[in-house]
Formats: C-alpha cells, sequence, structure tokens
C-alpha cells in the first residue's frame, strides 16, 4: 500500500492539513512558522490546539502548541523549540514554505480573559516558548478593553533566546492599531538567567525580592489589584503558583474566575 498523504491522514483522522507560508529561526533552538487559517478555524486569544506530522504508519503524531497569532489573524503561527532527539520537533524544524502540517479542530486552555476577575493591570510571566500565548494575548482587542496597564515578562537563558524582542520593543508600537492601544499603557520586561544582559536572574527569584514590582514602579498593594497569566516550564509554573498562592491570589477558571491563570497543558 502507498505511504498516505499529509491531507489523506487529515481528512481520515478529522484534522486539518495548512500550509506552511513562513518559517523564522531565532538561534539554533528556537523557530516559528506561520500556517495558513483554515476559514472555519476559531479560536480564543491565548489558547493553544494540536498540530504535528504523520508517521511513517500514517497515524499522526501531535502536540500541544500556543497559538501566537491573536484571535483575528489570517494565519496562525506558532513558537517552538528544537529538540534533536525530540519525536516531533527533530522534523518540524526543518519545514519549509509551501510544506503541510496536521492540526487539531478543537482549540482550548486555561490562559484566556474570561477565567479572570477585572484588575487594573494584567502581568502575563512566562519562560521560553511560554512567550506564544501572551503574543497571541497581547494583540487581543478586548485585553486593552479590560486592563489599563499590560505587562509582558519573558525570561530566557541567553539573550539571544528573547525571540520576538525587537517586535515587543519597537514594532507593536509603530502599528497602526496597537500603537495607539499602548503608548505607555504596555511594558515588555525581558530578563536573562545567564550571560550579559541589563536584567539578570530568575524572574521568580526577582519577583520574591521585589525587584520585579520596584522595576515596574508598583506598590506591594499592586498585587491584588494585577491579574495574572502564567506559562513555562512544569517547575516554573509550580513556583509562580506557590507565589501567588502566597499573596492569597486564587486561581481561575472560565465557569470561576480567579486572580490569575496557569497553562497546564502547555509546556515552554
Amino acid at each position: 500500500m502507498s505511504e498516505l498523504t499529509l491531507e489523506q491522514v487529515a481528512e481520515a483522522r478529522g484534522l486539518y492539513a495548512p500550509r506552511v507560508t513562513w518559517v523564522h529561526h531565532w538561534t539554533p533552538d528556537l523557530f516559528s512558522f506561520r500556517v495558513e487559517r483554515p476559514q472555519s478555524f476559531r479560536f480564543v486569544s491565548g489558547e493553544f490546539v494540536m498540530i504535528g506530522l504523520a508517521q511513517p504508519d500514517g497515524k499522526p503524531l501531535l502536540r500541544a502548541y500556543s497559538i501566537a497569532s491573536p484571535s483575528w489573524e489570517e494565519h496562525l503561527e506558532f513558537f517552538s523549540v528544537k529538540v534533536q532527539e525530540g519525536a516531533l520537533t527533530s522534523r518540524l524544524q526543518h519545514l519549509e514554505v509551501g510544506d503541510r502540517i496536521l492540526l487539531g479542530r478543537k482549540p482550548t486552555g486555561t490562559l484566556v480573559l474570561d477565567a479572570l476577575e477585572p484588575g487594573e493591570r494584567l502581568i502575563m510571566v512566562g519562560t521560553g516558548t511560554g512567550l506564544a500565548p501572551f503574543l497571541s494575548v497581547l494583540r487581543d482587542p478586548e485585553t486593552h478593553e479590560r486592563f489599563g496597564h499590560i505587562v509582558v515578562s519573558h525570561t530566557v537563558r541567553q539573550a539571544e533566546e528573547l525571540a520576538y524582542r525587537t517586535f515587543l520593543e519597537e514594532e507593536i508600537r509603530s502599528d497602526e492599531i496597537f500603537g495607539e492601544l499602548l503608548k505607555d499603557r504596555f511594558t515588555y520586561y525581558p530578563s536573562v538567567t545567564r550571560g550579559e544582559f541589563h536584567r539578570k536572574g530568575r524572574i521568580t527569584d526577582r519577583i520574591r525580592e521585589g525587584l520585579f514590582r520596584q522595576d515596574l514602579g508598583l506598590g506591594i498593594e499592586a498585587r491584588q489589584t494585577s491579574r495574572f497569566m502564567i506559562c513555562g516550564s512544569i517547575a516554573f509554573n509550580k513556583e509562580m503558583v506557590e507565589i501567588l498562592t502566597g499573596w492569597g491570589l486564587t486561581e481561575g477558571t472560565q465557569s470561576n474566575p480567579g486572580q490569575f491563570v496557569v497553562e497546564r497543558a502547555f509546556v515552554g
């Protein structure tokens, strides 16, 4: 029997098979790519979806990936690590424009605005590729309607791993829509744990020591008026939850909104 095409695998499994339209390699270990957005595909900014490729036997190999593009965008963008021995990313990293991937039909996730109570500011704290859902939420008009100030904190090991840095520092501020919305209402807060950089150290340490709050010009009372989104490694997520619950904050869901949310299915 001849090997099934990706389109045939997608049709048999109830998946989409969109084409890749753009690929960008940030470092030897990090890359982003975009695919066509199927006309019937709907999602909420901050959600993730299953994506992947077909195995030789025709079975899909899928993993959860946060969508980095906002819900109104015409394409779907993803931010990924390259794991050379990884079952999926060892192949995914070689994507080229025109290739196809498998895309699930049911996006989901906890990093959505409806899971948060109203607050003065939204603080999104991520490590590594955990930045992805925040890129989506940041560019959702509803985010700017709900919060007076927005902070995106991104921590990596080395400065060159600060993917999207130019976009967050410069490009978004000149955007014809979001440049006007953001003005002095947006703070990008990059930090690194190794190598030379103007802001060093683990973000959890900076938060515990009060440096994060001081850098943002916030008093200790801001803990109660801020809302948080957390996305990173399992250990990072756990540590952040310990910090936030220690402040007396509660985790929210769409049925019972709280002061913070954590992406428990996606690990960056």
